[in-house]
């Protein structure tokens, strides 16, 4: 069998972002780290499968007709009656900037379970990914773990973002032991520097990477923004410089970037050798640059 196509498991957010300083009327927008990647992938020209639960409410009606518009295949979904999509509230301060205001979720233990996932994406394509947003919660944390059995049981390669949320965490701790005991089961990871320090409790990005390398992980990814990225495999470590664009606004960049890896892993296979680590480093650095110069994750 002809295996295509890249799973991502994770949670739908609506970003609710002010439209002027009253604060009071908002533009909509997907958001959340999974659904860029998903978005990604598929923009890529790779099928792409996203997992989740959605509801019947107003944002999953709004949640489906996007993902389905940006060709995301939604058939493997879960569906509850009672599900309410999380929004996430950015303001605009007196100088027209943006910030956090708040989190809104109505149903916090409504996930998609273990028992409700179908073996058939799996069966149908070639990576599986996930990030670290939604292993805070048990009933997500034992559906990933069921998602990453199937993906070995049908010879997927697994891909991780530890992409760290600490305001979802109970402690610093149960984060960092968290991810960590998840990083060890994938094959492709990827997070920024400060997420490198804050895993490994180091405070140099070179001391950091001698900690992860402990963990023996086939292919890790450290970005550092405009500075570019380091690529690991085998402990040879090489430093992709960075591509200068114009920023306006970073958010997704990182997601972008990890779209673009995925596709790069998902049509030519594992890199053979350092010059294709490379490549694949440089054509991600080149995504999430440019993802920068445009308003949105998306």
């Amino acid at each position: 069998m002809n295996k295509h196509g890249i799973i991502s498991l994770g949670e739908v957010i609506v970003d609710l972002i002010a439209t002027d300083l009253s604060n009071t009327t908002f533009q909509r927008l997907l958001g959340g780290a999974t659904v860029n990647v998903a978005v990604g992938v598929s923009r890529h020209g790779i099928p792409s499968y996203y997992l989740c639960k959605l509801g019947s409410d107003e944002s999953s009606e709004f949640v489906k007709g996007q993902l389905t518009k940006e060709k995301v295949d939604l058939s493997f979904c879960s569906y509850d009656f009672n599900k309410e999509i999380c929004s996430v509230y950015i303001h605009l301060n007196e100088l027209g900037e943006r910030y956090f205001h708040s989190y809104v979720n109505e149903t916090p233990d409504e996930w998609i379970t273990a028992e409700e996932l179908d073996l058939e994406p799996f069966q149908k394509s070639k990576l599986f990914y996930f990030g670290s947003g939604t292993l805070f919660h048990p009933i997500a944390r034992k559906t990933t773990e069921q998602a990453i059995h199937y993906a070995r049981e049908e010879n997927l390669k697994i891909a991780f973002d530890t992409n760290i949320r600490l305001k979802r965490w109970e402690s610093e701790n149960q984060c960092r032991e968290t991810i960590l005991s998840f990083v060890q089961k994938a094959d492709i990871v990827k997070m920024t520097e400060d997420e490198l320090l804050f895993l490994t409790e180091t405070d140099t990005i070179e001391t950091g990477l001698e900690h992860m390398a402990k963990l023996e992980i086939p292919y890790l990814f450290v970005t550092r923004g405009k500075d570019g990225a380091y690529a690991i495999h085998k402990n040879k470590i090489e430093h992709v410089p960075g591509i200068p664009v114009n920023a306006i606004d970073t958010t997704g960049a990182g997601d972008a970037f990890m779209a673009a890896l995925l596709s790069r892993f998902h049509d030519n296979g594992v890199p053979n050798n350092e010059a294709e680590l490379t490549e694949y480093t440089e054509f991600a650095n080149k995504a999430g640059a440019l993802s920068a110069t445009k308003l949105g994750a998306l």
